[in-house]
């Protein structure tokens, strides 16, 4: 199966899914196979007064991971990433990682057909 990247709060299956994609504290990088992941930190992002998304779409698309699942994603970010190839879940904000990739195994995560937030203002 492909490799899955959640935003996270922290760095393992157990933190927090962090809502914002773009801006996000960093994202846990699974092997759904496995179940073995890596944590890239997103802090960069985090301070940049616009861009974060398509930033933060360049250092996934970096990590070959072809799934996203996250709670909101601006518009610049999703077309980012999906002309990246990447395929993006939206809504799993308040679950920790673990459960957010569960509910996608389970096929409770559709794939997005368009972002569900205005982004950041330009």
């Amino acid at each position: 199966m492909e490799k899955i990247a959640i935003s996270s709060e922290g760095p393992d299956l157990d933190t927090r899914v962090d809502p914002r994609f773009g801006r996000a504290a960093g994202f846990v990088i699974i092997d759904p196979d496995t179940m073995t992941f890596d944590y890239v930190d997103n802090g960069a992002s985090q301070v940049m007064a616009q861009g974060a998304g398509i930033q933060a779409a360049e250092i996934l698309a970096a990590t070959g991971a072809r799934v996203l699942l996250t709670g909101y994603v601006g518009p610049k970010a999703f077309k980012a990433l999906t002309a990246g190839g990447i395929k993006i879940g939206q809504d799993v904000d308040n679950l920790t990682v673990r459960q957010a990739l569960e509910r996608f195994q389970a096929g409770d995560v559709p794939v997005a057909a368009a972002p569900n937030s205005v982004g950041h203002p330009a």
